[in-house]
């Protein structure tokens, strides 16, 4: 009879009774080959590649709905909304394939154009532009850039190409696990050469970069402002860039290594094109509901926290006489046994214990760019629209005011209108606005607590800001929802309300993501591994993490 031993605050709870979606039963007692704790992405992308490969899976997933961070909800009636993430470019084709998400009905607008920067009236010149639109002709973005610098307007097709190489050599990395230094140093030579094999595609990426690898290496750890302005000498273009160098971290653009963030962005894909994002149809919970879909016809039993009642929170992870990971008890004392166990909640959760959304009745109507006739969907509604965002040091001064648990004068706003793509998403004539906004502090300096009166307060103040570069957009207003940090770590369990689960910065990434002491997907505890975000290579709707834990198992 095992020794059981428990590890204190471990795993987040799965809130509630668990739903069964497949034919069996949840019942306690049940061994399984693996349980994974939490039905984000990458829980079911590992779900399916275990199920794939013979074994016997459960997901336990402690909300009503599986997807994590990226489902589609009907917050105001008639409207759905994409809660936490809300475009789709960074899962890997690999991934895509093996799910056959496309057969299944996955389908995805692209958008083009894909990006667009008003400029707040105050900020007009004689001679210069009033707006910035981008997107995937070499000859337009020519164009637009012109309109504030011919020099840019040369220089971005070189920069562009620059990290396209630079992700092509990554996309390596992406699909492989990290080698792990420690093993290498602490095993005999059978152990030394299988550890070797894992260096390959470093190698492959080493040859791809080549002479740019000098380039690169600053990249990955210089400030983006100081590679932007290397390169580039308008405001509007170098701050629309720097915003992908920021997005789900609580760095600035002058942060030394914030150039690897932009890249992260730069290496999405959409229909083979570098660079591209596109809005699923039906949100973001229609890619994860189709990966449910893949890992339930493969043979994974998925729970959620609706109709069986035999299922409690889960409170810990139960190991065995050598320390081991053998399976999770929950807080009715219910036993599941298990192989392996693989976590999908974040590394801080795992191991120790704002996104406003907005129903409307009318498009935004940009003084930048008017438009043509009411409830007309114009080329700049499909893209990432961003405000704040005229010069760089508007990300910096935001950045140092949430630093010190202030509300940003002026926050960093990317706005997206997925209805304008994707109809099935609002009523006729109507829309769905998604806002993700930078910087919020998850602790205020101003001893409130943020509560149904704080959220008002913020989401207004957006509001206010749009209103300021589109006129009549808060009289349109029917419904939101502002998600700051703290909810989004209730409800998502995404601590501090970090999307990736843990910073991007060097020293989190490849072999020391989540800790230097440990690559991932693997953990110091045998027959644990991490298959989330806080696993390599990172967050984003990728499913690699996933895919790679599964593969390790």
């Amino acid at each position: 009879m095992a020794r059981w031993v428990t590890v204190s605050k471990l795993l987040h709870h799965i809130n509630g009774q668990t739903r069964r979606c497949h034919s069996s039963v949840l019942t306690s007692g049940r061994k399984y080959d693996a349980i994974i704790v939490g039905g984000g992405h990458n829980g079911l992308v590992a779900a399916f590649y275990l199920a794939k490969a013979g074994k016997s899976v459960c997901v336990l997933e402690r909300r009503h709905i599986l997807g994590g961070a990226a489902v589609t909800e009907e917050i105001i009636p008639g409207f759905k909304f994409s809660r936490a993430s809300y475009v789709l470019g960074l899962l890997r084709p690999k991934v895509y394939d093996d799910l056959e998400l496309k057969r299944r009905g996955l389908k995805v607008y692209p958008r083009d154009p894909s990006s667009y920067t008003p400029l707040h009236e105050r900020n007009w010149q004689s001679g210069y532009g009033k707006s910035l639109i981008l997107g995937p002709h070499e000859d337009q973005n020519y164009q637009q850039i012109a309109q504030f610098s011919k020099k840019d307007a040369e220089m971005m097709p070189q920069l562009e190409s620059l990290l396209g190489r630079f992700a092509e050599a990554l996309d390596h990395l992406l699909d492989c696990p990290p080698p792990d230094i420690k093993k290498f140093f602490s095993t005999g030579l059978a152990g030394k050469a299988k550890q070797l094999s894992t260096v390959g595609p470093l190698v492959k990426a080493a040859s791809i970069l080549g002479k740019d690898f000098p380039q690169f290496y600053e990249l990955m750890t210089a400030p983006t402002t100081k590679i932007l302005d290397r390169w580039l000498e308008s405001e509007p273009l170098k701050a629309t860039l720097a915003t992908d160098s920021v997005i789900g971290a609580m760095m600035s653009p002058n942060t030394p290594g914030s150039g690897y963030v932009l890249l992260h962005h730069v290496m999405a894909q959409m229909s083979g094109v570098r660079g591209a994002w596109g809005y699923p149809e039906g949100g973001m919970g229609a890619v994860t509901q189709f990966m449910a879909q893949a890992a339930s016809e493969t043979g994974a039993h998925l729970f959620t926290n609706q109709a069986c009642s035999l299922v409690s929170p889960v409170k810990i992870i139960l190991l065995g006489d050598k320390n081991e990971a053998v399976g999770v008890e929950t807080e009715d004392g219910s036993r599941l046994y298990a192989k392996t166990v693989l976590s999908n909640a974040t590394a801080d959760t795992t191991f120790l214990k704002l996104l406003p959304a907005v129903a409307v009745k009318s498009l935004p109507d940009f003084k930048a760019n008017p438009n043509n006739r009411k409830d007309t969907v114009m080329p700049h509604h499909r893209c990432t629209i961003h405000l704040n965002c005229e010069k760089t040091q508007l990300l910096e001064e935001a950045f140092r005011q949430a630093s010190a648990g202030l509300i940003p004068d002026n926050p960093m706003i990317e706005m997206t209108l997925p209805s304008s793509c994707d109809p099935t998403l609002a009523p006729p004539g109507c829309h769905v606005a998604l806002f993700f906004t930078q910087y919020v502090p998850y602790t205020r300096a101003d001893g409130r607590s943020w509560n149904e009166e704080t959220k008002t307060e913020y989401g207004n103040k957006i509001f206010n800001i749009v209103e300021e570069y589109a006129p009549g957009f808060k009289e349109s207003i029917i419904g939101y929802e502002v998600l700051p940090p703290p909810e989004l770590e209730r409800v998502f369990g995404l601590t501090g309300g970090n999307i990736f689960h843990g910073s991007m910065s060097l020293d989190q990434l490849f072999i020391s993501r989540p800790s230097p002491t440990q690559p991932s997907p693997f953990t110091p505890i045998d027959g644990l591994l991490l298959c989330g975000s806080g696993a390599h290579p990172g967050g984003g709707v990728m499913g690699a993490p996933g895919r790679l834990a599964a593969l390790s198992s």
